[in-house]
């Protein structure tokens, strides 16, 4: 299994083959990257995690995961991780389209329960503990998903589908109330994040997004706190080191080049607040991860 994480706001990347969309990430944080920053996508994914503890977040609910506990994101959940202060957080993703379950079958399964899934109008994002009714046949169903995927002996698709198909039976059980989410400000700070993420490198001010939103500077800032648990400053600081530590992980830039991409343009200042957030400057953040 491959290690594969994206920090873009709406990820896109096709997860296992094109005929079958699934697959199993092992992460840790922050070896592997320092945080994942809020973002959304279309395929449903699992967050087990497996040791350590660090913060989930799921819209604008955060939780404090630890070893077991099974964080359930349905398509369209905007979601992030974030490491504990002195602790590191090792998980799995486990990420699928809803489509190779059959979605788009004429019968009543995909009718009833996996065009709902897949349009985020099913499942509530929730996190199931160790002590939850119920955790104990989840748990079991994704240690199916992990031993076929580990062994891939012949046939193991139908098993990781029946594994899944089971898994979705029990958290239906277990929810069986439809929870809306959908919401005009829901979709107005997808549109916002996702503002953030394409201008990463530019200077972005509270009046510039306060007009794309059609709100005064004020009731901007209050909006995004509310929204997102921090404020707007903070929030760009945050996807602006995420950017920085990509850069840093997967180039040879010059410290001084990535710290400019990303919009630090005094490289004192970056190195400074490099080391407040991840506890290491760039420099020694690239001999952590051996660049």
């Amino acid at each position: 299994m491959e290690r594969e994480c994206s920090i873009e706001f709406q990820e896109t990347k096709q997860h296992g083959s094109r005929l079958f969309p699934f697959n199993i990430y092992p992460c840790t944080i922050p070896l592997d990257f320092p945080s994942v920053s809020l973002h959304w996508h279309n395929e449903m994914e699992l967050i087990y995690v497996k040791k350590g503890t660090g913060t989930v977040q799921m819209e604008t609910e955060s939780f404090k995961g630890k070893a077991g506990d099974i964080f359930v994101v349905p398509p369209g959940t905007l979601h992030a991780l974030q490491k504990s202060k002195g602790f590191s957080m090792e998980y799995e993703n486990i990420i699928f389209e809803i489509g190779f379950l059959g979605a788009g079958a004429a019968d009543l399964c995909a009718g009833e329960f996996l065009v709902p899934l897949a349009a985020g109008k099913l499942l509530p994002a929730v996190c199931l503990s160790p002590e939850d009714i119920g955790y104990e046949a989840v748990k079991k169903c994704l240690a199916q998903m992990e031993d076929l995927c580990r062994s891939r002996e012949k046939g193991y698709e139908l098993g990781v589908k029946a594994a899944v198909l089971q898994m979705l039976f029990l958290l239906i059980r277990k929810y069986p109330y439809i929870k809306e989410v959908s919401s005009p400000d829901r979709e107005r700070l997808k549109e916002v994040l996702q503002e953030i993420t394409e201008k990463t490198g530019e200077n972005l001010t509270v009046s510039y997004m306060a007009e794309f939103c059609g709100f005064s500077c004020s009731h901007f800032m209050r909006w995004f706190k509310k929204m997102t648990g921090v404020s707007f400053t903070a929030y760009v600081n945050e996807r602006k080191l995420a950017a920085a530590a990509e850069k840093l992980r997967q180039t040879e830039d010059k410290i001084l080049a990535v710290s400019q991409e990303t919009g630090f343009l005094n490289l004192s200042n970056f190195n400074r607040q490099f080391k407040k957030r991840y506890g290491v400057t760039p420099r020694e953040y690239r001999e952590m991860i051996g660049i």
